[in-house]
């Protein structure tokens, strides 16, 4: 039995036909989605920018970002405020878009195997998909999604 030392809190994100599994300390806020301003040109996954605390907060959508097809938002559909940790994001935070609220979880070794490291497109924001109990979460690659995005906002 693991101890407390080695559990992690984190949230499983609800996607539309996926979940991630990210650490709880890398997310700032969970809020409702409101309409994105977006700019002609941007990808598909870039949703634009919604207004968060006074402060424009750009918005993806992670299924977009992997190559699949971008869901439409629904009463249910939140954004998760993640923290910017690369420098590159002048806001300093970023949002993901989710089909409902993040669950909170513990996770340990003893319930977190590693299942797939391939079978998403080359640069695309997933380290990894693992193996939690029943669940078979995606760990995102949040510098690359952080990069994905900088590079978007200065193209858009």
């Amino acid at each position: 039995m693991s101890n407390s030392a080695d559990e992690l809190y984190s949230l499983l994100v609800p996607l539309s036909e996926d979940r991630l599994i990210v650490p709880r300390a890398c997310v700032a806020e969970v809020v409702r989605f409101a309409h994105a301003e977006k700019k002609e040109g941007a990808h598909s996954w870039m949703q634009g920018t919604i207004n968060w605390n006074g402060r424009p907060l750009p918005v993806v959508s992670f299924e977009g970002a992997i190559g699949k097809e971008v869901p439409v938002a629904t009463g249910r559909t939140r954004v998760v405020v993640f923290y910017a940790i690369t420098g590159e994001l002048k806001s300093g935070f970023f949002g993901v878009l989710t089909q409902g609220f993040p669950q909170l979880v513990r996770v340990n070794r003893d319930v977190l195997k590693l299942e797939a490291k391939d079978g998403w497109p080359e640069g695309s924001p997933v380290l990894c998909r693992v193996k939690m109990i029943n669940e078979y979460p995606m760990i995102p690659n949040l510098e690359q999604l952080e990069k994905m995005l900088a590079t978007e906002l200065l193209q858009a």
